[in-house]
């Protein structure tokens, strides 16, 4: 079976996803790639996280082929050939419908630095794309217009979607971009929030290249 170790991954963090309410019911989708074969593996489409096998996760390639696998791939394939395809470091996508992030995608509002781990993102503010029907290429193309440097970028009326250099890294900044849409809404029921400003940001972001252990590959706060 190709990409065994990628498919046990997928199945694993599916969980998570689930698991930490990013994903409810059989919303969201996840993938990892490997740039050596150029085949990413990715979540089926419509199966239960927690009934997902890994010989259910479909092996593809950037164009759209099926290389192994008798399920059917999830239908947000064409989000994650983008990232990959526009972004170099790109070595996982996760997308996702957490409540809060897709709040702000509802309004068409992007997500300001009003905490610094927004700085994960590589950018000073998470962008919104306009809105484009689920599972078509319009919506990947739209996605990849506005996102710029940013690692992540909201979809309007439908959800987030963020890249890592890896499984591990493009969870935390799922769950990082969750974290700070909710400070941004319960900041913004209360009063204006104040942003940090971007030779601020720039300075956190410069920092992050440093956090953690030596040689972890760990960046964030």
């Amino acid at each position: 079976m190709l990409m065994q170790k990628e498919r046990e991954l997928i199945v694993e963090y599916g969980k998570k996803m689930s698991s930490s309410g990013l994903c409810p019911g059989t919303s969201g989708n996840v993938s990892i790639y490997d740039p050596e074969t150029g085949y990413m593996a990715l979540s089926p489409s419509g199966i239960d996280y927690f009934a997902t096998l890994p010989e259910d996760v479909v092996i593809m390639d950037l164009h759209a082929n099926i290389v192994d696998g008798s399920r059917k791939p999830s239908s947000e394939w064409a989000l994650h050939t983008e990232f990959y395809k526009h972004k170099p470091n790109a070595r996982a996508v996760v997308h996702t419908h957490s409540v809060y992030c897709t709040t702000f995608a509802v309004l068409g509002l992007p997500l300001q630095a009003v905490h610094y781990v927004i700085g994960d993102a590589g950018a000073r503010e998470i962008p919104c794309a306009p809105y484009e029907t689920f599972g078509t290429i319009e919506l990947a193309q739209a996605a990849m217009k506005v996102c710029g440097e940013s690692d992540a970028v909201l979809l309007g009326n439908h959800g987030i979607v963020v890249c890592g250099k890896s499984i591990s890294s493009a969870f935390s900044l799922a769950r990082n971009c969750e974290y700070i849409a909710q400070l941004q809404y319960q900041a913004m029921c209360i009063g204006k929030p104040n942003v940090i400003s971007g030779a601020q940001m720039d300075e956190v972001m410069e920092k992050f290249k440093s956090y953690g252990q030596p040689g972890s590959g760990k960046k964030g706060y």
